[in-house]
């Protein structure tokens, strides 16, 4: 198995984890502050984040000269939470998901720009091929059109960005990047909470811990699969979050998928299927079209 591919099935596993986090995020919402969310959820991470810390004998040094990196990169993860569960307290979870799925067109657009990732038009074809799965599953409502809208598209810019700065710098290590990224939202957490807080019941702020500790290891994985694989490459991954989506909704709300859900997903699931395939046969091809960041 190539490093590329073991950075594809980490991104799948991290895009796996954040569908449920994300549902359980938004029920959460409706009774609680975004800015005391994050704070809770920064704390429920620590756990995580301290294990992992020993395990690995990473630190929280950073390496000299990236500092303005990491700050712009704890921003934008920051705006990208905010403007989720901000945006899912007015609008639906599909219509939210829905901006969110573009995410990978704005990843391969920026890692082309920023990165200097060479994207071929078959990829291009496969994530546009994919986000056209995404709207057919979804079927986004007239909602769609309302300015809370344009917080779920800024918060979808936010992440494709962060990840990119993520593959930027994926010379530190992993568990740095994403303790810091923790540290940095649970002191954003501390700033506004004050003006918006609600005592929690014990249930509910172990249930906002264990959005820390699912959101950790959803952001361990995804942060470990971009040092191994261009960004530009696993984007097109970040669509099964809908097929998740759709399975754990069946599952545990028992919604069982419409017709459009499963064109769209079975859509989906063949785009990120070309792109797995035109990985593995033309490795080397990949490879050499990945030039170095300088």
């Amino acid at each position: 198995m190539t490093l590329q591919t073991r950075g594809i099935f980490l991104y799948l596993a991290g895009v796996a984890l954040f569908a449920a986090n994300d549902a359980l995020g938004k029920w959460l919402v409706t009774d609680y502050s975004v800015a005391e969310l994050m704070l809770i959820r920064s704390l429920g991470s620590i756990v995580l984040i301290l294990g992992l810390m020993r395990s690995t004998g990473a630190t929280l040094k950073l390496p000299p000269g990236q500092g303005w990196l990491h700050v712009v990169r704890i921003l934008l993860l920051a705006g990208d939470s905010f403007s989720f569960y901000f945006a899912t307290k007015a609008l639906p979870l599909a219509d939210v998901m829905t901006f969110y799925m573009s995410a990978p067109l704005i990843i391969t657009a920026a890692s082309a720009l920023l990165l200097h990732e060479k994207v071929g038009l078959k990829r291009w074809g496969a994530i546009i091929v994919g986000f056209g799965g995404v709207v057919i599953a979804l079927q986004p409502t007239s909602a769609a059109f309302s300015p809370s809208a344009l917080v779920a598209l800024s918060g979808a810019a936010c992440f494709a960005l962060a990840m990119v700065i993520t593959r930027r710098l994926r010379d530190c290590h992993w568990v740095t990047l994403v303790a810091w990224q923790f540290i940095g939202c649970g002191i954003l957490g501390v700033v506004a909470t004050p003006f918006d807080w609600i005592m929690p019941t014990p249930l509910d702020f172990t249930l906002m811990a264990l959005v820390g500790l699912v959101a950790c290891g959803c952001f361990m994985l995804v942060t470990k699969a971009l040092a191994l694989a261009p960004a530009s490459l696993l984007a097109p991954f970040q669509y099964t979050a809908i097929v998740w989506a759709t399975i754990l909704g069946w599952i545990f709300f028992g919604d069982a998928p419409t017709p459009p859900i499963i064109l769209g997903s079975l859509i989906i699931i063949a785009s990120g299927l070309f792109v797995l395939y035109r990985e593995r046969t033309l490795k080397v091809v990949v490879n050499e079209r990945v030039e170095p960041i300088p």
